[in-house]
């Protein structure tokens, strides 16, 4: 029960208050499979048409310790830049000659932050 209970406020504690690339990647054990609300800056987003209507764009977000891998099924509304991005995070591992990883948020919503532009004194 209380094993329940920890795994329901790390839920809720992830859902809270946004992560960076970086903490989501060192711990994307921990974070596998759960929602997540991760900060960074937005860069490649490309759209590549499906068959039957529509659209998968997909797009990295990055900060200044790593890069995940992110895929929406719409347009998000920023193209570059600081952004919040929520979703779900995964993580696939398969083993051939050496160890592989492949981490990505499968993202619901893009919501694009304000640059941050130095004071001039």
């Amino acid at each position: 029960m209380n094993a329940i209970i920890i795994h329901l406020g790390l839920v809720l504690l992830a859902q809270a208050a946004p992560l960076s690339v970086g903490e989501l990647l060192t711990n994307a054990d921990r974070f596998n499979g759960q929602p997540v609300t991760v900060t960074g800056t937005i860069s490649n987003v490309r759209g590549q048409p499906l068959r039957r209507g529509g659209a998968v764009y997909t797009f990295d977000l990055s900060d200044a310790a790593g890069t995940v891998h992110a895929t929406m099924f719409a347009k998000p509304l920023c193209q570059s830049g600081a952004a919040t991005v929520e979703g779900t995070f995964g993580q696939t591992k398969w083993r051939v000659n050496a160890s592989y990883s492949f981490k990505e948020i499968t993202a619901r919503t893009v919501t694009c932050l304000p640059e941050r532009r130095a004071n001039a004194d």
